[in-house]
């Protein structure tokens, strides 16, 4: 069902021939990218009008309307499961508490008498916010995507989901639950990269945004690219991916179920185990059968995704092997069910989100640990974080200086100028000071 790459023995390559050898899902953003163009740009001339036309090709469902009527998110939330309600209610709680910790103050540094530099963070204007909508529903990313950007202090937010035909048209009642329990009244039915197009240009529903944010499938990775520059973007989301790291400590259970657990996603999914352990190794195995059969998803969802290129048993000689590995993997999710974890996970670079333990499953990530599961995928956790208060925010440094302050730099920024042939920048110091330089003290 999944297969094996063995690196031991051999000294381990660096960087890209590394990388090179690791499992990982084909996820060409490039091709996607020259068939959303069409759509992208039909959209931003026919505005509300392609949205309904897309609506129907893509979900089969002719819409009156794109965005979603406040009684339907009031009925939604009327509606939902009491249980379902108090999960959300507790999720909201507990990522409302990471997330306000979060958030940057403003902050003066006197850099010399008279003169001093503030940074400031101001929260962008508008974002537009999308959920998926396509094999699962999820209002979790609704709770993820919402609650940093309101802790942040946007006071425009906008969120869009596909419609569905089953919900005659409108986005799945769970999706506009949560947004009625968060306050966001602002929702549409949209989906892929015509929500993106939506929010990107604006119609004559739909205002423009600032910022889109969100995970998606590979056209909404598209639209995204297609549109930065125009509007920010928190990353061209792939397929999820778990990677666990473990030894002989770990318990096979607990690590076939983690991996069954994020394969559910798609069948792009990535599950990747690496240990030092063959005995692990083939415990986990053994386990993985009886538990897929168990479950739901199975043959269109967590067998692909397991028995992909994507998905592998990486074995290595030890823990320092292992951790080489996963940073050069880069995982979306890590776990790290080792001995003294703890002291392990300190010794991760790259990853979007590290669970600890046994007792930290991604599960718990993805829901009610309060940390954000908006997370870089494909190895971007090399350079790029999950999703954040400061993802919404944008630091203005804000410069004062007195004359005397400037008196005392100004031949420096005048030598500087001259020395990048920037005659007129030394100039703008000079007419201060009727066209003679000061003399340092």
């Amino acid at each position: 069902m999944i297969s094996r790459i063995d690196l031991r023995g051999d000294a381990l390559p660096e960087g890209p021939a590394l990388r090179d050898l690791l499992p990982r899902a084909e996820f060409d953003v490039q091709a996607a990218l020259e068939k959303v163009r069409p759509i992208c740009e039909d959209v931003h001339h026919r505005g509300d009008a392609a949205l309904i036309e897309y609506a129907e090709r893509f979900d089969g469902v002719r819409l009156d309307q794109v965005r979603v009527p406040a009684a339907a998110l009031t009925r939604a939330l009327e509606e939902l499961d009491p249980a379902v309600r108090a999960a959300l209610e507790e999720s909201i709680r507990r990522a409302r508490t990471v997330h306000r910790e979060q958030r940057r103050s403003t902050h003066t540094t006197q850099v010399v008498p008279g003169g001093s530099v503030t940074e400031k963070w101001v929260p962008v204007d508008r974002v537009g916010l999308y959920a998926p909508g396509g094999r699962s529903v999820y209002p979790s990313s609704v709770v993820m995507n919402v609650v940093p950007a309101q802790e942040a202090g946007v006071e425009s937010i906008a969120l869009a989901s596909p419609a569905q035909a089953e919900f005659n048209g409108l986005p799945h009642p769970t999706i506009l639950a949560a947004c009625a329990l968060l306050g966001v009244d602002e929702v549409y039915a949209a989906g892929g990269a015509t929500a993106v197009a939506m929010f990107a240009y604006g119609t004559e529903s739909c205002a423009p945004a600032n910022m889109v944010t969100g995970p998606g499938n590979i056209w909404v990775a598209a639209a995204k690219r297609y549109f930065t520059g125009r509007i920010g973007i928190d990353a061209e989301a792939g397929p999820t991916e778990i990677a666990v790291l473990a030894d002989d400590t770990a318990d096979p259970v607990h690590v076939a179920s983690d991996l069954i657990s994020q394969a559910e996603h798609d069948p792009l999914a990535a599950a990747v185990l690496v240990t030092d352990s063959v005995e692990l190794a083939d415990a986990v195995e053994k386990e993985l059968e009886p538990q897929v059969a168990a479950t739901r998803h199975v043959d269109d969802r967590i067998v692909p995704a397991l028995s992909g290129r994507q998905s592998a048993i990486v074995l290595v000689d030890g823990i320092d092997e292992g951790l080489r590995v996963v940073d050069a993997y880069g995982a979306e999710h890590l776990e790290i069910q080792t001995a003294d974890a703890t002291a392990v996970a300190d010794r991760v670079r790259n990853a979007g989100a590290i669970f600890i333990g046994p007792w930290a499953p991604v599960s718990l990530g993805d829901y009610a640990a309060g940390s954000n599961h908006v997370l870089p995928t494909g190895g971007c956790a090399c350079h790029s974080s999950g999703l954040s208060v400061q993802s919404f925010l944008r630091g203005i440094h804000i410069v004062d200086y007195t004359k005397d302050a400037l008196a005392e730099v100004a031949h420096h920024v005048v030598t500087l100028a001259e020395a990048e042939d920037l005659p007129a920048h030394g100039a703008a110091i000079k007419a201060r000071f009727g066209w003679k330089v000061p003399e340092s003290k």
